[in-house]
């Protein structure tokens, strides 16, 4: 089993230095990923068609990567942390292949689900395995290597997509993952040496994820369709709605007798696990809300090329990383709970400036606007993430940190399936900017009233906790 190396150097030409490398690099697939494909939506529509059935290319990727994630756990104790990343980099690049290689709207959302199991495994682990390897003080140093993936992400990711749709061809944006999936497969192959994993043989819950996967799916189809394919009030609708809280009722009553459970229960006993976990959740549905929608408002409100989207979604993704390099400063000095809400408020003030966005504010503001509440979610999101680690012992961290990322890829798919809904409730297949600016000023007042929920819940956040 790897263990933590006592010396204090963080850095790439410590010891650890090549590790890290190679988690930043995997880390660069869900990154890069999370970015470039927002300003090419219009461009897929374009060439694919299916206006209202683009949420689900974000819907579906949250929903494979949120229930595959305690699975990976799972396995991860099974076969070591270092088979499962290789294995996710395997499946997302199998995705991305297929993604790039679509020719209608449904293959296109099939694939993307192929993706999201990948990245089920590859942004959980990394995570973990920066947990096991680093100490609670070398993380605030970790976090600003691996919130810098995230800044050059922000840049290149909107930019290649516009790039790519614009001068090339969207398909592009997932091609450009093949040579970022081999690079970083071979780099975690060659510098990260585990150790010797103890075999164990956990009994994997089958039937609660197949309950998780299908419980959840089902209501993010009524949420998504609803409106669309059949009105809200008729039988079908209801019946979707009825089975889909059924099943997940059923996968809780079976996640509390399971012997090794998926979704263990005892994680929603403790309070700084469920706070975490409120908040992750809560910073998923915020974010997925903005970058489906923000590019999107710019494009078809303004009348703005891709590249210029791009831009205006650039600047969330910038401030996130510079603040959360910056955050481990401040909770090692002020603790867990000042520091969260000091970034739900800055957040909640960058998410009331998106309210006041009209067709006829400059580019300015929605880049203004975005910054600022990506300073927030960097002082907000990763404090919270390292509370729940640090409150545990190694046994359990795996399953704290896929919790998290669970709640947080939870979040982020019934987020975008409700903001999804919402605005095609308002929109025609071609909307006009005037329609189309009405329908998204309402996901804005969504995500406002998320990042003030997100602060309330901080409140509740211990002040320091450590392991």
């Amino acid at each position: 089993m790897a263990t933590k190396n006592t010396t204090s150097d963080v850095g790439f030409r410590s010891e650890r230095g090549p590790i890290l490398v190679a988690l930043m690099l995997s880390t660069s697939l869900v990154a890069l990923d999370a970015t470039i494909i927002a300003t090419a939506v219009l461009s897929i529509v374009d060439d694919l068609g299916g206006f209202t059935q683009f949420p689900w290319l974000f819907s579906i990727y949250l929903l494979a990567q949120a229930v595959s994630v305690p699975l990976y756990g799972k396995l991860a104790d099974l076969f070591g942390r270092k088979k499962i990343m290789l294995f996710g980099i395997a499946v997302f690049l199998l995705g991305s292949i297929l993604c790039g290689l679509a020719w209608s709207m449904p293959a296109l959302i099939a694939f993307r689900a192929v993706q999201g199991l990948g990245a089920g495994a590859v942004q959980p682990m990394a995570i973990t395995i920066a947990g096991d390897i680093y100490t609670l003080a070398e993380r605030a140093k970790v976090q600003g290597y691996l919130a810098s993936v995230w800044a050059i992400s922000s840049v290149l990711g909107p930019a290649l997509g516009g790039i790519f749709s614009e001068f090339l061809t969207w398909r592009w944006i997932f091609f450009v993952n093949i040579p970022l999936c081999a690079l970083a497969a071979v780099m975690l192959w060659r510098k990260f040496d585990e150790g010797a994993v103890e075999r164990t043989k956990p009994k994997i819950d089958y039937l609660g994820a197949g309950l998780l996967t299908v419980g959840a799916a089902m209501v993010l189809l009524g949420l998504l369709e609803g409106g669309q394919s059949w009105a809200w009030g008729s039988p079908i609708s209801i019946a979707i709605f009825v089975v889909g809280f059924l099943l997940l009722a059923v996968f809780a009553w079976v996640e509390s007798r399971a012997e090794e459970p998926i979704l263990p229960l005892w994680v929603f006993t403790r309070r700084v696990l469920v706070v975490s976990s409120v908040i992750s959740l809560l910073v998923g549905a915020l974010i997925l809300g903005l970058t489906s929608y923000v590019p999107t408002f710019v494009q078809g409100v303004f009348g703005t090329g891709a590249i210029v989207a791009g831009f205006s979604l650039s600047t969330l993704t910038l401030g996130w990383p510079i603040a959360a390099s910056q955050s481990g400063r401040v909770y090692l000095r002020f603790g867990f709970r000042a520091t969260a809400v000091v970034g739900g408020s800055i957040g909640s003030v960058g998410a009331v400036l998106t309210t006041l966005l009209d067709a006829e504010s400059p580019i300015w503001h929605v880049a203004a606007s975005c910054f600022v509440i990506g300073l927030g979610m960097g002082l907000i999101a990763s404090p919270t993430l390292i509370a729940a680690q640090s409150s545990v012992d190694w046994a359990e961290r795996g399953v704290v940190t896929s919790t998290n990322m669970f709640a947080r890829s939870i979040g982020s798919a019934v987020g975008v399936a409700v903001f999804g809904a919402i605005v095609n409730s308002r929109v025609s297949e071609n909307p006009e900017p005037e329609q189309l600016s009405d329908a998204i000023h309402l996901v804005f007042i969504g995500v406002l009233a998320a990042a003030v929920i997100m602060t309330a819940a901080a409140v509740l956040m211990p002040k320091r906790t450590a392991k």
